[in-house]
């Protein structure tokens, strides 16, 4: 099928393979392998074997001449830093982009902790719906491009050493993490797929390998929201890596869940939450009004994110 079967303004898309996956720019190769597969997964011609013969075509057309492109880019290391670089460039070079976007206006507003958090949460709501409907597909490609290039204007330094945290923090003298690891949960007996995640941010928490942990423990809470033990583990690692406003939110979420959760008991005080009462600081006021920024994008979209 020829090319010319896509609008020449999708092809342009091309330039950002981090949005036309639908993912952000600091991705690791497991999460775009992992999102490469959903789409492929998403767009196979069987999923739309009850659909209009144009149907079928768009998403034959759009599998091969855009997903397979940008995963062939960002597979590969030095092309995805290629990737970045030019995004960087363009992102420093182009006019102020919060106009364009009510959230990228948002993450201009806010701490750097506060916005990579909020980034990667957004950025996670638009993948939701981004092939949903392939005819909506341009505009929010669109709006994950411009939530890519606020970010990459907000970071400077070189995103290399986000992708290579495994070989840099091995170098670093770690004190290792004391965790207690026997206290009771809400987990099942039944290994799932969240407390494989769960077990490996665990061990990446030993080793101080703090990113690595965030991405495990981000996907046990995708399929496990309720779970208080990720919430109070994803909070120590933000408090390890002194991100305090961070902390408090995810502590505070797992006395939620589990007022009486071991590990979010022992560094609620560190994080200035008094157990048994009902606290509003000022950190978790602004989590509160992105989670609520993030759910009116989602009902517009005619989706829901839990938070």
């Amino acid at each position: 099928m020829s090319q010319t079967f896509l609008p020449p303004k999708w092809l342009q898309q091309l330039c950002d393979p981090y949005a036309v996956l639908g993912i952000s720019v600091i991705a690791g190769d497991r999460q775009i392998l992992k999102r490469y597969h959903t789409l492929a997964k998403l767009l196979h011609p069987d999923r739309h074997t009850k659909s209009s013969k144009p149907d079928q075509e768009l998403a034959t057309a759009i599998f091969s001449h855009l997903i397979n492109p940008a995963y062939e880019q960002l597979k590969h290391q030095e092309k995805r830093l290629m990737a970045i670089a030019m995004l960087r460039s363009f992102a420093l070079e182009q006019k102020p982009l919060s106009s364009q976007s009510a959230i990228a206006e948002k993450i201009l507003e806010m701490s750097t902790p506060q916005a990579e958090l909020f980034y990667e949460e957004a950025i996670a709501c638009y993948a939701e719906d981004q092939y949903k409907s392939l005819d909506q597909f341009y505009q929010v490609t669109q709006q994950i491009n411009t939530l890519n290039l606020v970010y990459l204007r907000l970071h400077k330094p070189d995103l290399q050493s986000t992708q290579k945290a495994v070989s840099i923090l091995s170098k670093v003298e770690v004190k290792p993490v004391e965790l207690t690891l026997n206290q009771k949960t809400d987990v099942k007996p039944v290994v799932t797929y969240a407390q494989r995640h769960y077990q490996r941010a665990i061990e990446y928490v030993k080793l101080g390998k703090w990113p690595l942990a965030v991405s495990e423990l981000r996907d046990a809470i995708k399929l496990e929201p309720n779970n208080s033990d990720y919430y109070a583990l994803l909070g120590l690692v933000h408090l390890k890596q002194k991100f305090i406003g961070m902390a408090r939110v995810y502590i505070h979420q797992a006395l939620k869940l589990n007022p009486q959760n071991s590990l979010a008991l022992k560094y609620a005080p560190e994080v200035k939450i008094q157990s048994g009462k009902n606290t509003n600081p000022k950190s978790m006021a602004t989590a509160m009004s992105i989670a609520a920024l993030l759910s009116r994008f989602a009902q517009k979209k005619g989706s829901q994110v839990k938070w």
